[in-house]
């Protein structure tokens, strides 16, 4: 927006697969996700200011990736038409994300080198190579011998210690999440049912939200797999997008002992 600015440009054009509409009795703009669900990129641009969707246009739209890649044919524009998909973390082409990291932050290995792999009842089951390298719900690349699958299931970056356990404690039924951005209404003070995404590629789930004491809540109906801190959840409603936060906490179900009588 400043360099808009600084061009004497009203508007910005962006290629995000993602509608927009105003509101006409709220004067709210409202983003909407993609006609072309497969790549929809409403998850991306749920933090957005309202001064900011005043301003900007969706020229894709209306349209699906198939369509795009023909129009880019048409034109002549072969290598953009033939360009494959890219699934991967953008500005990271060799999709080394740790090579990534240890060149941008030259003490990385200082600053968050080996640490401890515990249980969850607090038991050491090995060492990693730093918290900064894995992700919750990550399988593969721990280096951990077992005789059933084990999954990260928290990071605490405080202390370096990455906890790992079966996928039964990947499982959460609700988070809390701060940084809220709202999109289709002012707040959401009142209990809304909803849907939520943890995730880009998640395909979402009911619940219900509601914002309290400057944090937002989610709950789900079904326990959610593998709810992440730091990732955002975006809330929907339809194909409105309500708003996002960054997600801090994250609840898991209640475990209830069987009687043995």
């Amino acid at each position: 927006m400043r360099r808009a600015d600084a061009l004497g440009c009203e508007f910005i054009a962006t290629g995000h697969y993602a509608r927009l509409r105003k509101d006409e009795k709220t004067g709210r703009h409202i983003l909407m996700t993609g006609l072309d669900l497969n790549k929809d990129q409403s998850y991306a641009l749920w933090g957005v200011a309202q001064e900011n969707l005043a301003r900007t246009i969706f020229p894709l739209k209306n349209f699906t990736k198939p369509e795009i890649r023909k129009m880019a044919s048409d034109f002549g524009l072969d290598e953009v038409a033939n360009k494959p998909d890219s699934y991967e973390i953008c500005f990271v082409p060799d999709n080394d994300y740790r090579r990534f990291l240890r060149d941008r932050v030259p003490d990385m290995d200082q600053k968050a080198g080996q640490g401890k792999f515990v249980l969850s009842n607090g038991e050491e089951f090995g060492t990693h190579e730093g918290y900064p390298f894995y992700t919750i719900g990550q399988r593969h690349g721990l280096g951990l011998a077992t005789g059933e699958p084990i999954y990260v299931t928290h990071i605490d970056p405080e202390t370096n210690i990455v906890t790992v356990g079966p996928k039964e404690e990947l499982m959460g039924t609700s988070l809390s999440a701060s940084g809220m951005n709202y999109i289709k209404y002012p707040d959401l003070k009142d209990e809304r049912e909803a849907f939520a995404k943890i995730r880009y590629k998640d395909p979402g789930a009911p619940c219900v939200v509601w914002e309290e004491n400057g944090v937002l809540h989610a709950r789900f109906t079904e326990p959610r797999r593998a709810i992440t801190p730091g990732q955002a959840v975006v809330i929907y409603e339809g194909e409105d997008v309500l708003g996002g936060a960054w997600i801090r906490n994250v609840e898991q179900p209640q475990v209830v002992e069987k009687s043995t009588n």
